[in-house]
């Protein structure tokens, strides 16, 4: 997005809704109302089974096709997916980290044939793409948890994406450093800004030592070089923090990278506001929540975004509906084009109260940098665990705050009277769902794909790519390659777990610090747990599971580290496992009680097989519990298949849910 001169009226950021949901041709549909809606850009949110590498018919892929996003299996998927939209004329931002290079590979394919079909010049067609790929595979480690392959085979991957659109697509961003789910994972406003900035250095790094980019050209690649940050609702330390990015971005790539143009070292970013800090407890008020977020990275013009997606006000309880994603993006319209927001300089330089914010932020930054710098980088602090660690124990203060009540939520641990909302009045229906057919529409189409493409095209060019993986050769041209000859998501990823292997990134919850001392209810609790070990006359054991694909782990992670403080044993093996290396591990480790976590809609499908296998392992007297975005009707059915106990996100007292499981295993064993 330009930007204007000091002398004119601030252009409007582009106004985007994360979108995509059942299949490619729902979701073209749906991009097609929303531009006409006014929506200047489109956010592809795309399924878990896409984002980590998986066709819709792999095991893994059970209840997640379709859930979260749209899925993209092959070449025809992402025709579909942009029918009718002029992708030189698009400004498309894909929320895609491991499989980077080949979603890109994908539009870039359609694009060509695109510009062949009306006859126009395709490096020309090429030249005009704008948009983004998130590509940040350091925060998914960290976070977000879609990463495949490990740090230093992801890094290269990274690079050369960065390399050949530097070259090819001089006008994509080919990685949006994403410190948004930094901050959902618990990151301080310091951290995040230092945490992304060591990503930042970490790829900067990695391209400049490659060869594949001259040095003269190194502004170019700093120049498409984006963010993507997280606003919270304390809005005034919000733009602190963007002011402080902004100022250390500058000095980085100047003084780091010799980088000369202002313009080339401005800081790029788009921002979604925070989704994890909307509640479920009267969820009208997450309306407020979303305004007041976005004036954080809209009101300091120097340091505003040029990019903006809201989520809308029922995120905490499902899928929102077009309706619901409508009233987001007319809260950006309001602002952008009713006030006068876009018409003066920026309102907060000289404020010294500003300052002072901006300056602490800034120096705490550069120390957290630092440090991370003497463990030898981004990539050696994700593998020693530190980063994960310091995120955990600052995710677990943050919750500290709630339960004791020193952080107010409102609605949820303070003024809870509330009356009936109408905005709920249509239960079930207040969010969209998506109909199980989906999955097997998804698993049959792919199967008919797979049956008229070219066997022999599909195996050469999956050869040429595993042997090119072997060099330290670019891999962009060759994944192009592939995904003309008709490979699926799957087998493209697969050949490269081949060569790559795959990754189990650390918890970071056997780090993070023990906290607690002084508590009384925690104390309390943790004599419940001795009193009960001592009538069993054993340690009491709970398995922390993720199911599926979904990898949000915060709210696993934080059950693990409670349940430790209390006094379990905890068996926490992280994220993307089978039910069947669940009900596995249930029954090696003897535990009392399971406890699953499922964020991304598949609960329905998953978790009932984790019950099954226990019964089939004779293990049917272990009680398991779940929590995630549950709506009421779809708890009511998990209660039906022998789920003990279901929480959502309003059930944020952790001590008091560790309470409960005390009391449900004392009730399991025949204990008073």
């Amino acid at each position: 997005m330009p930007y204007p001169t000091d002398r004119e009226r601030d252009r409007p950021w582009v106004m985007r809704t994360y979108a995509g949901h059942s299949s490619a041709a729902a979701s073209n549909e749906l991009y097609r109302r929303n531009l006409a809606k006014g929506q200047t850009g489109l956010s592809v949110a795309f399924d878990l089974p896409t984002q980590t590498g998986y066709d819709p018919d792999h095991q893994l892929s059970r209840g997640e096709v379709g859930k979260v996003g749209v899925p993209v299996s092959h070449l025809g998927d992402m025709r579909r997916l942009f029918d009718g939209i002029p992708l030189a004329e698009a400004n498309t931002s894909m929320t895609i980290n491991a499989p980077a290079m080949w979603l890109l590979a994908l539009y870039v394919s359609v694009a060509r044939e695109q510009a062949e079909a009306e006859g126009r010049d395709v490096d020309e067609v090429l030249a005009k793409l704008t948009g983004t790929t998130q590509n940040d595979i350091i925060k998914e480690y960290l976070s977000r948890g879609t990463y495949i392959f490990p740090p230093g085979p992801s890094l290269r991957l990274i690079t050369d994406m960065i390399a050949w659109t530097v070259h090819h697509v001089p006008k994509w961003n080919p990685i949006n450093i994403c410190s948004y789910h930094l901050q959902e994972a618990g990151a301080t406003p310091t951290q995040e800004v230092a945490y992304a900035l060591c990503t930042a250095i970490a790829v900067l790094d990695a391209v400049r030592d490659s060869g594949q980019v001259d040095a003269a050209d190194m502004a170019k690649v700093v120049a498409r070089i984006s963010f993507f940050v997280n606003a919270g609702v304390r809005f005034v330390e919000e733009m602190a923090k963007m002011r402080a990015f902004t100022a250390l971005w500058d000095e980085l790539t100047r003084d780091r990278y010799g980088v000369t143009d202002p313009k080339a070292r401005r800081l790029r970013y788009g921002v979604q506001v925070n989704s994890l800090g909307l509640t479920e407890a009267q969820p009208e008020n997450n309306v407020q929540r979303i305004v007041l977020e976005m004036l954080a990275v809209s009101l300091s013009r120097g340091a505003r975004a040029r990019a903006i997606q809201l989520p809308a006000w029922n995120e905490a309880l499902g899928l929102p509906r077009p309706w619901d994603q409508q009233w987001a993006l007319r809260m950006q319209q309001v602002l952008a084009f009713e006030t006068d927001l876009l018409e003066y300089e920026d309102i907060f330089d000289g404020s010294h109260v500003i300052q002072a914010k901006v300056d602490e932020i800034m120096a705490g930054a550069r120390e957290e940098i630092a440090r991370v710098q003497d463990l030898g980088g981004a990539v050696a602090a994700v593998e020693s665990g530190y980063m994960k660690s310091q995120l955990v124990t600052s995710l677990a203060e943050y919750r500290r705050g709630v339960e004791n009540g020193e952080r107010v939520l409102v609605g949820v641990n303070k003024f809870e009277t509330t009356e009936p909302s109408p905005l709920q009045a249509e239960g079930a229906k207040a969010i969209e769902t998506i109909d199980p057919a989906v999955e097997k529409a998804a698993v049959t189409a792919i199967e008919e794909w797979r049956s008229h493409r070219d066997d022999g095209a599909v195996e050469r060019s999956l050869t040429a790519l595993k042997e090119r993986a072997q060099t330290t050769e670019n891999l962009f041209e060759a994944t192009v390659d592939c995904a003309r000859a008709g490979v699926t998501t799957g087998e493209w990823a697969g050949a490269l777990r081949e060569v790559f292997g795959e990754y189990r990134a650390p918890t970071g919850v056997s780090a993070s610090a023990v906290a607690g001392a002084g508590d009384p209810e925690l104390e309390r609790v943790r004599a419940r747990v001795r009193e009960t070990e001592a009538e069993l006359g054993e340690r009491l054991r709970i398995l922390v599971g993720k199911p599926g694909l979904d990898g949000h782990s915060n709210g696993a992670e934080q059950v693990a580290v409670r349940a430790r403080d209390v006094g379990f044993e905890v068996v926490y093996q992280g994220i993307r496992l089978t039910p069947e290396q669940i009900v596995a591990a249930a029954v090696q480790e003897g535990v009392h009680v399971v406890g699953l976590s499922v964020l991304s809609g598949s609960h329905l499908e998953v978790v009932p097989h984790v019950v099954d296998g226990l019964r089939a392992a004779g293990a049917g007297d272990v009680p398991v519990i779940v929590g995630g975005i549950i709506p009421p009707d779809d708890a009511a059915l998990l209660t039906e298949r022998g789920i003990a106990r279901v929480f959502t996100p309003k059930d944020y007292e952790l001590t008091g849910i560790m309470d409960g499981i005390v009391s449900l295993i004392r009730e399991r064993n025949g204990l008073s």
